[in-house]
């Protein structure tokens, strides 16, 4: 990936950056701060993640999705969460770097809200 500006160095300025803007912003904000009291050791695992996706490091271990699901979020808070994640990839990455992050996140953010809506529908009784 270090043919389009992707390496271990931009990842961890990009997960600092998007998550700045998260813990700013009016909607993503207050749900975050409800869920993270501590912010560097969650930055730091955003940083695996993030890494795993971009460079296959596999240093990421971890099962979000239960932890998504508690949260309480809704698809509008995705929209905005890949706005965020939208700006800042485009303000960091030159063109085909911010166009592979961003398929990436939009295919995760896709991906739980597939996961959420399954796990929280109730389900109907057997009959």
């Amino acid at each position: 990936m270090a043919s389009v500006g992707i390496d271990e160095a931009s990842i961890d300025t990009l997960v600092r950056t998007f998550y700045g803007k998260v813990m700013k912003d009016e909607v993503l904000g207050p749900i975050f701060d409800r869920a993270i009291t501590d912010w560097e050791p969650h930055l730091r695992k955003m940083v695996d993640f993030w890494s795993s996706i971009a460079l296959l490091t596999q240093r990421y271990d971890g099962r979000p999705m239960p932890v998504h699901i508690q949260l309480g979020i809704e698809p509008q808070h995705f929209e905005r969460w890949l706005g965020l994640f939208r700006e800042t990839a485009n303000e960091l990455f030159p063109g085909e770097g911010a166009a592979f992050l961003i398929g990436k996140a939009e295919n995760i953010a896709r991906s739980f809200q597939m996961g959420i809506q399954f796990f929280t529908v109730p389900k109907k009784p057997a009959a």
